[in-house]
């Protein structure tokens, strides 16, 4: 068969899952068959197949919670263990002895990075934490905007001067955002606009939510329409909660013709989903890499900036982001690296950054295209599943493939409780209020019986009430 995941697609698109009869496995149709030989017809299939046996996963866990925190994969751990030992044999010649050098670090993983975010190697680094690149970024772009020097607009007067040449705050840039974001990139820009004198309820505008699961496009669009003032949008690549995946070369192409940069969160797609940011025209970019990147909690961030951007003295600067090559002269004047390593501040944490030497090689022998494809395979799988065998259950994310991240929302009124039963039954899965359990079968280390039996849980669950006698709000990490 040319496309190995072809039957999950068919099962979602076509007249859904039956719990018997139909189809026997050996091929046409998927509607009707039998999802446990679906399944193993799938996994028998996947050319992926061998890559869950390189990730560290305990025997007793159905692990579905890779968009908060991915697992050690062997990769990872060598690539730990080595700057362990080289931490230990070495010392402080590490930065320059070791193999490779822990000086170019940010550099080096940032190339690494690079092809999954279809982007040069130079305009990618691995630095700081996700939160601090947002705060850093925007700020970098928003003194460009206050310095005159932000996309040109020809009908806008300050877009070619200062955008508050008169004082006046209502000529401030403002930062146009979703009301669905996670949280922590509000306020981050918020603190950045306060700043710089700006009032962040007057300038930090908000695209609603038509159904408080997603974003319409065609809202940001309308909203640049309406206020000539916006200077950055900033918008994620995949919501959070929904999963719905953003078609970012639409958005920064509307930010763009509104004079607008285009900055993306791309935390919940990165390593997931192939990104085109050069050719997209994207302006910057962050994200995690503790997610579908795999390379450990708390490690090291990263970001994109365009070429064109480069030469731009940072927001937050610091040491670590000075040209490399008189960096060791200590140099009381700042001179930002000529590459998108200028916005990295502090020494790199390199236990923080070595796990991804590991984890990054790995998803780039799979494949970032191919994990894609069975990604999606997956998620239709466990759609048509819920559809079939879970009445009282919703899916939040968007069905269309081009629109869909990498974990799918399933929405139930009993939704924490239920996020309770299953982990005590082995069912590693999140909770996001009010009524969402993130389910996410990511494509490295997921089977297609794994999602199969998942839903086996959710359905006895439900169909037991075991999750009635769980309490709610018991707060805590999820």
């Amino acid at each position: 068969m040319d496309d190995p995941y072809a039957p999950a697609r068919e099962a979602l698109a076509g007249e859904g899952l039956g719990s018997g009869g139909g189809d026997d496995g050996t091929g046409g149709d998927a509607g009707g068959a039998d999802p446990a030989v679906l399944a193993a017809r799938l996994d028998d299939a996947d050319p992926l197949a061998g890559f869950a046996d390189r990730y560290r996963i305990p025997d007793d866990l159905l692990y579905m919670d890779g968009n908060s925190l991915g697992p050690a994969s062997d990769a990872a751990l060598a690539s730990l263990d080595r700057v362990v030992d080289e931490w230990r044999d070495r010392l402080i010649a590490g930065w320059t002895d070791a193999d490779p050098p822990w000086f170019e670090v940010g550099e080096r993983l940032g190339g690494a990075l690079a092809p999954l975010v279809g982007a040069d190697p130079e305009e990618v680094v691995v630095g700081n934490s996700i939160t601090v690149n947002i705060h850093t970024l925007v700020g970098t772009f928003l003194d460009e905007l206050l310095a005159g020097n932000g996309p040109d607009r020809e009908e806008l007067e300050r877009a070619d001067g200062k955008w508050a040449p008169e004082g006046d705050p209502e000529d401030d840039p403002a930062v146009l955002v979703n009301e669905l974001d996670f949280p922590s990139d509000h306020y981050a820009i918020r603190a950045q606009l306060r700043q710089r004198g700006i009032d962040p309820d007057e300038k930090l505008r908000v695209v609603p939510s038509r159904d408080g699961r997603t974003i319409d496009p065609g809202d940001v669009e309308a909203a640049l329409d309406a206020h000539d003032d916006v200077g950055i949008v900033f918008m994620p690549t995949a919501l959070y909660r929904s999963g719905q995946l953003f078609d970012v070369e639409r958005i920064a192409e509307a930010a763009h013709e509104a004079g607008a940069y285009a900055g993306f969160d791309a935390a919940h797609s990165a390593g997931a989903v192939p990104h085109e940011f050069g050719a997209a025209g994207v302006d910057f970019a962050v994200w995690c890499t503790y997610k579908y990147l795999n390379a450990g909690p708390g490690s090291i961030g990263a970001l994109f900036v365009a070429e064109r951007h480069h030469g731009l003295t940072p927001a937050l600067a610091g040491w670590w982001g000075h040209e490399k090559a008189t960096q060791f002269e200590m140099n009381m004047t700042y001179t930002p690296a000529d590459s998108a390593g200028a916005w990295q501040i502090g020494t790199p944490p390199l236990l923080a950054a070595a796990p991804l030497e590991g984890s990054v090689e790995l998803l780039r022998e799979a494949g970032i295209e191919r994990l894609r494809e069975k990604s999606l395979a997956l998620t239709d799988f466990l759609i048509a599943l819920v559809d079939d065998r879970l009445p009282a259950v919703s899916v939040g994310t968007p069905r269309e493939r081009d629109a869909r991240g990498g974990h799918v929302a399933l929405e139930h009124p009993e939704a924490e409780r239920l996020s309770a039963a299953l982990k005590d039954r082995g069912v590693v899965v999140d909770f996001r209020p009010p009524n969402v359990v993130r389910v996410c079968p990511a494509a490295p280390y997921t089977s297609f019986a794994d999602v199969l039996e998942v839903v086996d849980e959710v359905e006895a669950i439900l169909d037991a009430g075991a999750h009635e006698r769980y309490a709610t709000s018991q707060g805590g990490v999820t």
